[in-house]
């Protein structure tokens, strides 16, 4: 088959480029997954707990990811400002992962610490008390929505069977741990955990 008949034929050549990004695709992809580095928790990495698991929900149905990313990657303008690269083995309990690429607002890979509970408390209220050139909106409404308790459990049995090693003693204990929490305690917990697991770097 020549040339010319591929790129006169618009079926035919769509047809041709599919299946050589498919192989590309495949030959870069399928080797991850045997790859220590993707499929195994970075050194300290744990599973959230349950209040943390609550508060990255929150993070995603608030859609936080919108603005903020979370993989610092290996420039040096980038760790300068963000702290170390991400690493794979810091995401393996993240279902979904937040990599993201949009950065509206600053990453959040190693806010963890950063700030105190009160400073996320009056950023998430009204963000321009503590950064005045900030654009991102309030969320008052977390402060005052108190945690569903009853599905906490259900969230992490249903994580476990995707390969989070939740016990069932975590499982058990879990809608205690959130009880009477609000939304913002929950996502502050999230936020406080970014970063601060792995021993890789820290």
């Amino acid at each position: 088959m020549n040339h010319e008949k591929i790129e006169t034929n618009v079926g035919l050549l769509g047809v041709l480029t599919a299946i050589a990004i498919s192989f590309g695709g495949l030959a870069e992809i399928v080797p991850l997954y045997f790859t220590g580095q993707v499929t195994e928790p970075a050194p300290g990495v744990e599973p959230y707990t349950a209040l943390q698991l609550e508060g990255r929900d929150i993070y995603l149905r608030e859609g936080c990811y919108v603005c903020h990313s979370q993989m610092i990657r290996p420039l040096r303008a980038e760790t300068e400002r963000y702290g170390h690269y991400s690493l794979a083995g810091e995401s393996v309990y993240d279902h979904p992962f937040q990599f993201g690429s949009k950065r509206t607002g600053p990453d959040l890979a190693r806010v963890g610490g950063r700030y105190s509970d009160e400073w996320h408390r009056i950023h998430l209220l009204n963000p321009r008390d503590v950064v005045p050139e900030s654009n991102m909106p309030g969320f008052p409404w977390l402060d005052e929505q108190v945690i569903d308790a009853e599905k906490t459990g259900a969230k992490m049995r249903a994580l476990r069977s995707v390969g989070v090693p939740y016990t069932d003693e975590q499982i058990a204990a879990a809608g205690e741990e959130v009880a009477g929490k609000t939304e913002m305690q929950a996502l502050i917990g999230y936020l406080q955990g970014l970063g601060t697991a792995s021993k890789t770097w820290n």
